[in-house]
């Protein structure tokens, strides 16, 4: 599979392409890193240095890439952090590039705005572009729960909501365009404590699964989703398969992580259950 892969870089740490393009090619996969912001760390440190990649640089190597006339092989376009709301432009102009090349190409969209415990930490001019630009177009959206809530005016969405309220929530946001939703870090009522959820919805149904829930926060973990999520869904063609694979593998790199007593995710240590997931998670369909 080839992958064009539009979101952020950080030098240290792994969030956006810097958590995304090596689990992508640990998989096999060849990955087109297209940087929307090349920053030193994540913002989750409260200062870093670096530049947003102005829209019109970001188009151009994109632009670039077309000229090598390899669209008509790319399989999946793929975006995160997008830096600036000009970008969701050169984003959907991409995903539209792409298509008429391989109609059959998939565009995943992991829709970066914010969390639970941060709140919305991206530019409040991009939540809109999302909605209005980027993933009208989508395939496939990866939201966690708190962007569901944003996305669709609920900001109830919270650990008292139900199953169903979720459901609702992302049947709304499919009628917008994707037409497969996985909502991460889903935590909600009826759930154990100890536990955090996943919740894959297509039009043939809805499946989730149960991962223990690790006492800490970890930066990149969306993103990393995003892409296992991406790249196991292309493989196989199920939403229940590429569930169970993504939450095996990401459990593993956060476990790994928290047993290192390190702030940023181990994906290298955590390399061979990237590459190997166990599956050790049961995936129950819902709907």
């Amino acid at each position: 599979m080839r992958v064009l892969s539009i979101q952020s870089h950080v030098a240290y740490g792994h969030v956006g392409n810097s958590a995304a393009v090596f689990p992508l090619q640990r998989l096999g996969h060849e990955v087109w890193p297209v940087l929307t912001v090349n920053f030193s760390n994540h913002t989750g440190y409260g200062a870093w240095r670096g530049p947003l990649i102005p829209a019109e640089d970001v188009a151009a190597v994109i632009t670039g890439i077309g000229e090598r006339g390899v669209f008509a092989s790319c399989d999946a376009i793929l975006s995160g952090y997008q830096g600036s709301p000009e970008i969701a432009d050169v984003i959907a102009d991409a995903v539209a590039q792409v298509k008429a090349a391989n109609p059959a190409a998939t565009y995943t969209c992991d829709p970066v705005m914010g969390n639970a415990t941060s709140g919305c930490f991206v530019n409040p001019a991009i939540p809109p572009k999302y909605v209005s630009t980027v993933i009208p177009v989508a395939d496939v959206l990866t939201p966690n729960q708190f962007e569901l809530g944003f996305i669709t005016d609920r900001d109830a969405l919270s650990r008292t909501s139900s199953l169903d309220d979720i459901l609702i929530a992302v049947d709304e946001v499919r009628g917008l365009g994707p037409s497969t939703v996985l909502v991460t870090s889903v935590d909600r009522d009826g759930a154990a404590d100890d536990t955090i959820e996943m919740l894959a919805v297509t039009g043939d149904g809805a499946w989730l699964v149960s991962t223990p829930r690790l006492p800490m926060k970890a930066n990149g973990s969306g993103d990393i989703t995003a892409a296992l999520f991406t790249a196991h869904l292309k493989e196989t063609g199920s939403p229940a398969e590429a569930l169970a694979r993504t939450a095996s593998s990401v459990f593993a790199v956060l476990k790994e992580t928290l047993d290192s007593g390190e702030r940023e995710l181990r994906l290298i240590a955590a390399q061979d259950a990237i590459a190997d997931p166990a599956c050790e998670f049961g995936v129950e369909q819902v709907r």
